[in-house]
């Protein structure tokens, strides 16, 4: 293969991971640009060798990129309590994968077909998480300046309509502080205004959200 086509194979997948992966870490997902780029590049790179070098047979080589990509996915799983999270990051890195492999062997029609399929999965997944539809859920860290009741923060929640689960808690007698820990589910700007209400509270000492 001439290095012109090479280049224009790994400009086009660089392009569509970066983007990609751009938008992923502005959203504070796990893996970011970098990691879209260097997945994406890499099975690029094997399926212009698998095609260059193997031309007879390169299937065995590109069935190995796949099926290699998808334990660096399962790394993108977040486990907690009684809930992973993750699924759309793994399944994003073997698609990715795949693009890359697939613009690899020079099918650019097929790799930008699922690519914006790709994005209008996104995009509809943000329109559903706006109104309240679906999994956007949060791991909300309450540390309190003094004793309180699980109750007291359990109103909270349901003054803005967020399911909330309480997975730890900690009580410290000796400093008289709480350390309450939550999984919440809602719309984006129910958690948001809940995280606002939170820090209006004279208790509060500080909550971090994950």
């Amino acid at each position: 293969m001439d290095i012109q086509t090479a280049a224009l194979r790994f400009g086009i997948t660089f392009i569509l991971a970066f983007i990609f992966g751009i938008e992923r870490q502005r959203e504070h997902k796990p893996v970011g640009f970098g990691t879209f780029s260097f997945v994406s590049i890499g099975a690029c790179a094997l399926a212009i060798v698998a095609t260059d070098i193997f031309s007879s047979n390169p299937l065995p080589l590109l069935s190995a990129i796949v099926t290699g990509i998808g334990f660096l996915g399962a790394g993108a799983l977040i486990k907690t309590t009684d809930k992973i999270f993750g699924f759309t990051t793994a399944a994003s890195i073997w698609l990715f994968a795949i693009i890359g492999l697939i613009v690899g062997v020079g099918e650019y029609n097929i790799a930008l077909m699922i690519y914006i399929l790709v994005w209008i999965v996104i995009i509809i997944d943000k329109l559903l998480q706006v109104k309240g539809i679906g999994s956007y859920q949060k791991k909300l860290i309450i540390t309190t300046k003094s004793m309180i009741t699980e109750k007291e923060v359990g109103d909270l929640f349901d003054e803005f309509k967020t399911k909330h689960k309480l997975i730890g808690l900690e009580m410290d007698k000796v400093n008289n502080k709480s350390i309450l820990t939550y999984l919440i589910e809602g719309t984006r700007d129910n958690i948001n205004n809940l995280a606002k209400k939170l820090y209006e509270q004279k208790w509060l000492a500080d909550v971090k959200s994950e």
